[in-house]
């Protein structure tokens, strides 16, 4: 006599009246796709782009993004402002052919991110400044005028 039984991943299996458990064919399947394979089977696949890690800081005028992209030319972003949300993306093609002898080989690539970011009011969306130097892409976002926090003061009483 054979159960349905779960096992401890949450997956069902099948159970005789000896207590074998022997996991079905679907969740076999599940468990083999979800796995992480080694990095010594990925490694040559992997030639896109992942998505850039971001620096946000906080001045008393300004706010400042910085992504770390290297590898990529400054033609390859582009930046968007519509209705608050500043789009980060970049799009890379590449492609290689070599001639040997009989042989020819080609390889291409494509990669492509897209990071968005809603601004507070505060920022004066006119005199927004984008740099890229040195594999790191510099945003500075300038506060408006009455959004700078003045500095505390006493005030006399007359």
């Amino acid at each position: 006599m054979s159960n349905l039984v779960a096992t401890k991943n949450g997956s069902v299996a099948k159970s005789n009246s000896n207590s074998l458990t022997f996991p079905m064919w679907s969740s076999w399947i599940d468990e083999l796709f979800n796995r992480e394979l080694p990095s010594v089977f990925t490694s040559n696949f992997n030639s896109g782009l992942t998505l850039p890690k971001v620096n946000i800081r906080e001045t008393k005028d300004s706010y400042y993004v910085d992504m770390a992209v290297p590898g990529l030319k400054k033609s390859d972003f582009t930046l968007d402002l519509d209705n608050q949300v500043l789009s980060i993306s970049a799009e890379t093609n590449e492609q290689n052919q070599e001639n040997e002898d009989n042989h020819i080989r080609r390889e291409f690539g494509y990669a492509s991110f897209k990071r968005s970011f809603s601004l507070p009011e505060t920022v004066n969306e006119d005199k927004i400044k984008a740099e890229y130097k040195d594999g790191i892409l510099s945003i500075h976002l300038p506060k408006k005028e009455e959004a700078i926090k003045k500095p505390a003061r006493s005030i006399k009483i007359a």
